[in-house]
């Protein structure tokens, strides 16, 4: 039976500290943030903003090196314990600060709390690993994500609330505004000494031993160059973080543009309403953590990803086209969901491909590639607003990365995204479970030897395995015009009696490139739902081949409209939906005849066709 997620040891403590920590860090920022909007307008108030963010971020780029190599020298649950404890020295000086009406080392603190964040972030996400089995880091990655957004949209809420209730008094300046709110400075205390309490519950996995920390080496690039190298030895952990970073870049320009556009536009200065609408996305972040998580319930579905982006882009077009609040709290909400289904799935993605020993340096170097790219976009947003430019301009130009990024996600993704599409359409009707995925090797070359029952059975194949499936399809279906485009995408390849001899082929050099081919060895599909004769062709692509075959029952589609049942009906119901189950079994040698592969898949059939 499967444990539930939250009866694994130490996920309860670490997520409540995970909240805990972003709610304080936001909160430090959302005073800081709001006394600006009090007490500055336009391109003042971009500029600031900006500076402000870019504090934030300024840390994770300075210590990108230092902050790995905690993560990978140290037991991570003891970086944590020393980062929270770090946190209550730092917010005790941010509170003396507010009580002094000290805006601008108030304004500098946020540099150092940031500090705190940087060096944590590594062990904070990186501990994940430490805490699940990999099928479930997906899993608590939504989790964590959800998380942190809801302490994100409780600190903006709750900070904000009691910072514009606070003020009952009249302001003219910075320090008569932190003077009146200063007593939010022991909110900040407490969530930092509760943070730290918790952290000392998380248990303790302790690294290999590590290379001792050279600062020579580290002021010289070594460590620099080194993480470097890891990030673009792996093309899909690059392009990962570039999607990430894009991301939060337009994230980062359009929540600092946004007071701006709220006050000068929507003639909104309630901090209240302000921050609430952005906060939106936060709600929406939760949504599509969730959405994700169950998306990717097998493994990481990258065709999130570019669904993601597609949404993005969207909300995007539409914010500066309405000054409705409620429908800019529409689009942010969405925003939030779409955003969720690129990071959630880019941040599994990464944890997922990174090499155990290197994954405290990636996500250090993930962080810092991130950092430097949002940095970047503050620049130039506070340069655009120091030249005159409004917060539409800046919209604009955000929804035009945002266009470039996601037609780049469609090209890089558009298999994934096809196939997302088909699963969701299909499981309006169809109860699609997977079982023995685990025997699929994750590289190498396969053979998918299966029986045939329906036109869809080479997309229920695919469902729950992650690497791309090739099949061989008969060239008459596949030459149809509104078939093929889709097949090409599917890198179908089509056989025929006259060019069997080129297609198995074609099939042979790509099990020799280390991929999957799906074949149905009866040829057609069956009439009456049994499993019909095996023809041997397949053993004539598997000659020479170093590689496995992995057979299939697929139990529960014969009867349907996709089959060629004589009469419907619906065995296996749950519901309204028929269900179905594709069974995988255990691997067999690349160079087993007919009899022993049918022999292997009757046995799945008579072991797994009852349930």
């Amino acid at each position: 039976m499967k444990v539930s997620l939250w009866k694994s040891r130490g996920v309860l403590p670490y997520t409540i500290a995970l909240f805990l920590n972003a709610f304080t860090d936001l909160g430090h920022k959302i005073v800081i943030q709001n006394t600006v909007f009090k007490m500055y307008d336009g391109h003042v108030q971009i500029v600031l903003t900006s500076i402000l963010n870019a504090l934030i971020l300024l840390p994770f780029v300075l210590l990108l090196t230092p902050s790995g190599f905690l993560s990978q020298r140290f037991s991570k649950a003891h970086v944590m314990q020393y980062g929270a404890l770090a946190a209550v020295v730092i917010t005790l000086g941010i509170t003396f600060s507010y009580y002094q009406g000290y805006f601008w080392c108030a304004f500098g603190l946020t540099f150092l709390l940031a500090a705190q964040s940087a060096l944590y972030s590594p062990a904070k996400y990186g501990y994940i690993t430490d805490l699940v089995s990999k099928n479930r880091i997906s899993g608590l990655n939504a989790v964590v994500q959800s998380v942190t957004t809801v302490a994100i949209l409780s600190g903006i809420m709750v900070y904000t609330f009691f910072f514009e209730t606070s003020l009952t008094e009249t302001y003219h300046s910075e320090a008569d505004i932190l003077r009146q709110i200063a007593p939010l400075g022991w909110l900040l205390v407490a969530g930092s000494l509760v943070e730290y309490g918790l952290t000392l519950l998380l248990p303790a996995k302790h690294p290999g031993k590590q290379k001792p920390f050279d600062i020579r080496q580290y002021i010289r690039g070594f460590y620099f160059r080194k993480n470097w190298i890891s990030l673009r030895r792996n093309r899909s952990i690059l392009e990962a973080i570039i999607g990430l970073s894009l991301f939060w870049s337009i994230s980062q320009v359009i929540l600092a543009s946004f007071g701006a556009y709220a006050k000068a536009t929507l003639h909104q200065d309630n901090t209240i309403i302000v921050q609430g609408l952005m906060a939106l996305a936060a709600f929406g972040i939760i949504v599509g953590s969730y959405v994700s998580s169950r998306i990717s319930k097998h493994y990481v579905h990258h065709g999130l990803i570019p669904l993601g982006s597609i949404i993005l882009t969207a909300t995007l077009f539409a914010l500066p086209l309405t000054q409705s609040l409620t429908l800019i709290g529409i689009i942010f909400f969405c925003f939030g969901i779409g955003g969720a289904m690129m990071i959630v799935s880019l941040n599994a993605l990464i944890q997922s491909r990174a090499p155990a020993k290197q994954l405290g340096f990636i996500l250090a170097g993930n962080n810092w590639i991130q950092n430097i790219v949002m940095i970047f976009f503050l620049s130039l947003t506070t340069l655009a607003a120091m030249a005159g430019y409004q917060s539409l301009p800046l919209f604009w130009s955000m929804f035009s990365l945002s266009l470039l990024l996601s037609i780049g996600l469609i090209l890089r993704h558009a298999d994934f995204l096809l196939w997302l599409f088909f699963e969701k359409i299909l499981s309006l009707r169809y109860q699609i479970i997977p079982m023995g995925m685990e025997h699929i090797p994750t590289k190498g070359s396969v053979l998918l030897l299966g029986n045939h029952v329906s036109w869809i059975d080479w997309i229920l194949v695919q469902i729950g395995v992650e690497r791309r499936i090739g099949y061989m399809m008969e060239r008459s279906i596949y030459q149809k015009p509104f078939i093929r485009p889709i097949m090409d995408l599917g890198r179908v390849i089509p056989i025929s009696a006259a060019a069997a001899k080129d297609a198995f082929k074609t099939a042979k050099e790509r099990l020799n490139n280390d991929e999957i081919i799906g074949l149905f060895p009866e040829g057609g599909i069956s009439q009456d739902g049994e499993i019909g004769k095996f023809y041997p062709g397949f053993q004539i692509i598997a000659q020479g081949v170093e590689g496995v075959i992995i057979p299939f029952y697929i139990h529960g589609i014969y009867g349907s409209i996709f089959s060629r049942s004589q009469k419907r009906h619906v065995p296996l119901s749950h519901g309204l939906r028929r269900r179905i189950h594709i069974v995988y079994g255990a691997p067999l040698r690349i160079d087993s005849d007919a009899k022993t592969v049918y022999d292997a898949i009757t046995h799945l059939k008579e072991t797994h066709g009852s349930q």
